[in-house]
């Protein structure tokens, strides 16, 4: 379900869908790394103003699911404006600081993004730019990552299904809103 919180900027609201905390899992593959089924956490969060906060990480998983290592964390500021353009300030873990344009799809609520701009530390790995795709699809957060460094082209190499965690204050909100039903259930069917 797609609420908009009474205190989303009014920009905000084409971006509604990203907010909430999520949790999923997906797979990590680029040349030179090591394949991996990877975990990952990403809040998307606003305070009022005109961007919406965001932080991610990542970490492997053992063939039973089990946390192993971190893999990256990245954090960062969505804008978006009239015309559906969306801008994306990101920093990551690994001494890279990126800036991402994109446009929100007509009618559907997808996000593609490209770099615009590199900036890495001399500590950082070779990375030249990527590309991303974000959606929301039957109430599920999915993205793909593509990474391009200067000895690799453009490819994929990360990507993931989140699901939306559900919080115990919003059960206890969402209880609320039952209070009129029949005490049996049934009826509400009827």
């Amino acid at each position: 379900m797609i609420e908009i919180p009474s205190d989303l900027h009014p920009d905000l609201v084409p971006l509604v869908f990203l907010l909430g905390d999520w949790e999923g899992v997906g797979v990590f593959d680029f040349p030179g790394d090591e394949k991996a089924n990877f975990g990952q956490e990403v809040s998307f969060s606003h305070d009022g103003r005109d961007f919406i906060e965001y932080v991610s990480h990542t970490w492997a998983l053992d063939g039973e699911g089990k946390k192993i290592r971190p893999i990256e964390s990245e954090s960062g500021y969505w804008r978006i404006d009239k015309d559906r353009k969306v801008e994306v300030v990101m920093v990551r873990d690994q001494g890279v600081v990126e800036i991402w344009y994109g446009e929100l799809a007509a009618q559907k609520p997808q996000i593609d993004l490209v770099t615009d701009a590199v900036a890495r530390t001399a500590a950082s790995g070779p990375y030249s730019g990527g590309k991303r795709l974000y959606g929301y699809v039957n109430s599920d957060l999915m993205w793909v990552g593509e990474k391009a460094t200067p000895e690799v082209p453009l490819r994929p190499y990360m990507s993931a299904h989140l699901k939306k965690i559900v919080t115990p204050d919003q059960v206890a909100a969402w209880a609320k809103d039952l209070g009129d039903l029949p005490d049996d259930g049934i009826a509400f069917f009827k």
